[in-house]
């Protein structure tokens, strides 16, 4: 049941990463005090299709800019739902990722 209570966590903080900016499963984690834990936070983006309220999933990608969840959208979806928020995609990167990364510790800080 933990786990579930952690992926509603997640949910909660990439549910305000905004249109047009990326995150990285990193550091949704490291702010989540859970640093060691990326890819637990890539296994919550995978189910995140059935979350209530949705979740903009397809905003996460790994700390290079990769689209590493690409397969789990099908076809080229998660870079054409980019594409329309206006983040330029290459080569399944994120083009100009610095500049568009959206950091939950930074972001979210109180």
């Amino acid at each position: 049941m933990a786990d579930y209570n952690f992926f509603d966590n997640v949910y909660d903080v990439v549910r305000q990463v905004p249109r047009g900016r990326v995150t990285s499963y990193g550091s949704v984690a490291a702010y989540l005090g859970a640093k060691r834990s990326s890819r637990v936070v890539g296994y919550a983006m995978q189910v995140a299709g059935t979350a209530n309220p949705p979740v903009p999933a397809h905003r996460v990608v790994n700390r290079h800019g990769l689209l590493t969840g690409k397969f789990h959208f099908g076809g080229n979806t998660m870079q054409q739902l980019l594409e329309i928020e206006g983040i330029e995609v290459a080569d399944n990167q994120v083009q100009n990722f610095k500049a568009v990364f959206w950091d939950p510790a930074i972001e979210l800080a109180l």
